[in-house]
């Protein structure tokens, strides 16, 4: 591939090609997704090799080009020979432009699979019925949940037919696990770890009792022993942790009592009280109110008609005793009495434009767009740094979860301020210290702070600032780089590490090669896909049973919905069963393991 100006078309005409038209970090892993594990011819579409991740996607062996055009243009699909591609993968750019760039590819090429990012889901799907064969993808979308889970300590879940798959880790593990996903877990060399390992079948004690039983086995008919012969020792449990694929019934939620949640709400209506002066005054008249209540109470032993006439006070409405009712006997009696309603009655005049200030400030800021920031009260909650994309699924996500949230964010024209501000997220923006930033954003009381900007120089500053201003606050970062991961791990305890574009390359791999992947399951750096393949008529995968499928590693069959059932059934047993067309079959996999499977569908489908 020459490298003179822009748009030179490869040296070479190339066909069954696919394309990844961006420069992007997410781009960087999907083309190395598709040379290291689908072994395809790639070409890849950049608008500047010298930026971003380009000269390292350059130097990938594998990648067929690089072409660089400033734009998705119809002059660039053609330069990478759009018309004889396989598919072509949009992972950079906005969302008009990537529509607009996936609608131009289907004119030249009306057969090619098109995947294309999407912040927009739904408009996405929208967008997806109009392409023959296309799939719109959120890379924030499908990292997001990882990082959510990341940051209340527990693992994220995967929804599969009504189930929630989850990753359990070591005491956790029960017995009616589906299969164990990761042996060998050491944080200090987090490369020790071996997903998907060999385990025992399901028939593995049917199997134990044949021999036993059987004519070489130790007990013969009518229950005689034969000479006991030493077995063959057994290979000792691998050393580490372990980890397994579990289900739950419901998705797993952050169990938040009410009292908490209005602990919250009272704590947080705290702000407008800032004036050490209007507490006073306001403390004071509520206090004189309830003793004014308790004077009511007390003289009329009716608490219904105490609160009734007590908020008629308050308003103002009240009916004072005239002369005529005092001298005839129908007043309400009782000079004590009439003493508790002026005092109720004053102290309402006070309360009265308290509340009116504070509804208008409410109203004038959500229409001014202001963010607020967060109040006196705010405690337990999660900081999250970075309102990009994943910041603001993050954030969304843990606001769903009834956790509360505090965003931090440098650029005032971030496009997630206006999202969380719509939620009522509090937001703490400027461009000072993180230190400073932090203070403001109450990290003293919070659970923990989630790093998500697309630095990963500027996560780890704030994640080292949180640990300084917190020792005890838990930290989650977003880094692409590996090596950078694992001393991230080895240094700091009770931290988590993620990389948006790790999680979500293998997805975009996966649906460009034409299959579902439902979700993806950390297991430290290390990522586990839960994906579900049709067996269609000419598929590869047709007359292939669990042991096909399995046994060159990388794969777990969990589940498997035949032709003629509406459910799906769990850890089918019969692992001699061939496939036929209509099945589906619901696997965990690998990266490699889910690549070995969607080659199968691509080569002989």
């Amino acid at each position: 591939m020459t490298s003179e100006g822009w748009g030179t078309p490869p040296v070479e005409p190339i066909s069954q090609h696919y394309i990844v038209c961006g420069g992007n970090a997410l781009a960087h892993r999907l083309v190395l997704e598709l040379v290291e594990h689908y072994e395809v011819p790639v070409v890849v579409l950049v608008a500047d090799r010298t930026r971003d991740h380009a000269p390292q996607i350059e130097q990938l062996p594998g990648v067929a080009a690089v072409v660089e055009y400033p734009s998705v243009t119809e002059e660039a699909l053609r330069a990478v020979s759009i018309g004889t591609a396989r598919g072509l993968a949009l992972v950079e750019g906005s969302d008009q432009e990537n529509i607009h760039a996936a609608l131009g590819a289907q004119e030249h090429n009306p057969d090619i699979r098109i995947v294309f990012r999407m912040f927009n889901q739904r408009l996405g799907e929208n967008i997806q019925r109009l392409l023959k064969n296309g799939a719109a993808l959120s890379g924030s979308a499908t990292a997001a949940p990882a990082f959510a889970a990341a940051a209340l300590g527990r693992p994220n879940a995967v929804e599969v037919d009504g189930r929630y798959l989850h990753i359990a880790f070591d005491d956790a593990i029960t017995s009616d696990r589906i299969c164990v996903v990761a042996d060998q877990i050491d944080r200090q060399d987090l490369s020790k770890i071996r997903l998907l390992p060999v385990q025992e079948g399901d028939s593995a004690q049917f199997v134990r009792l044949a021999r036993e039983f059987g004519d070489d086995g130790p007990v013969l008919p009518g229950g005689v022993h034969r000479e006991p012969v030493v077995p063959a020792a057994e290979p000792a449990e691998a050393p580490g942790g372990r980890a397994a694929l579990q289900a739950l019934p419901v998705e797993p939620r952050e169990p938040i009592s009410w009292a908490r949640r209005l602990r919250w709400r009272v704590l947080d209506t705290m702000r407008f009280f800032t004036s050490a002066r209007m507490r006073l005054v306001l403390l004071t008249a509520l206090a004189a109110v309830l003793m004014a209540f308790g004077v009511l109470w007390y003289l009329n032993r009716d608490f219904g008609w105490t609160v009734y006439i007590s908020l008629l006070d308050l308003a103002g409405a009240a009916q004072p005793d005239q002369q005529a009712d005092i001298a005839a006997g129908t007043g309400t009696g009782g000079i004590w009495q009439r003493v508790a309603q002026v005092v109720i009655t004053i102290c309402g005049i006070t309360f009265a434009p308290v509340a009116t200030a504070i509804a208008v400030e409410v109203l004038g800021s959500g229409r001014r767009g202001l963010p607020r920031n967060p109040s006196a009260g705010t405690r337990d909650h999660v900081i999250v740094v970075g309102l990009g994309n994943v910041g603001t699924r993050v954030a969304t996500q843990l606001h769903d979860l009834g956790v509360p949230v505090v965003c931090m964010e440098r650029d005032p024209q971030a496009r997630g301020i206006a999202a969380v501000r719509a939620l009522g997220i509090p937001v703490v923006l400027g461009d000072g210290p993180f230190e400073e930033q932090l203070r403001r954003a109450r990290l003293k009381h919070s659970r923990a702070v989630v790093a998500v900007s697309g630095d990963d120089a500027t996560n780890l500053e704030a994640a080292l600032e949180a640990r300084h201003g917190n020792p005890e606050v838990r930290v989650v970062v977003r880094l692409f780089d590996d090596n950078f991961a694992g001393h991230f791990y080895k240094t700091l305890d009770n931290a988590a590490s993620r990389s948006v574009s790790y999680l979500a390359a293998p997805a975009f791999a996966a649906a460009l090669m034409g299959s579902e992947v439902r979700g993806t399951l950390s297991v430290f750096r290390h990522v586990l896909l839960i994906a579900e393949l049709a067996v269609e008529d000419g598929s590869g995968l047709i007359g292939l049973n669990r042991h096909d499928l399995e046994d060159p590693g990388g794969v777990r069959v969990i589940a498997v919905r035949f032709a003629r059932s509406t459910h799906l059934q769990w850890n089918f047993p019969d692992r001699t069963r061939q496939l036929t067309p209509g099945d589906r079959i619901v696997v965990a996999a690998t990266r490699s393991g889910l690549a070995r499977l969607n080659t199968v569908l691509v080569e002989e489908g």
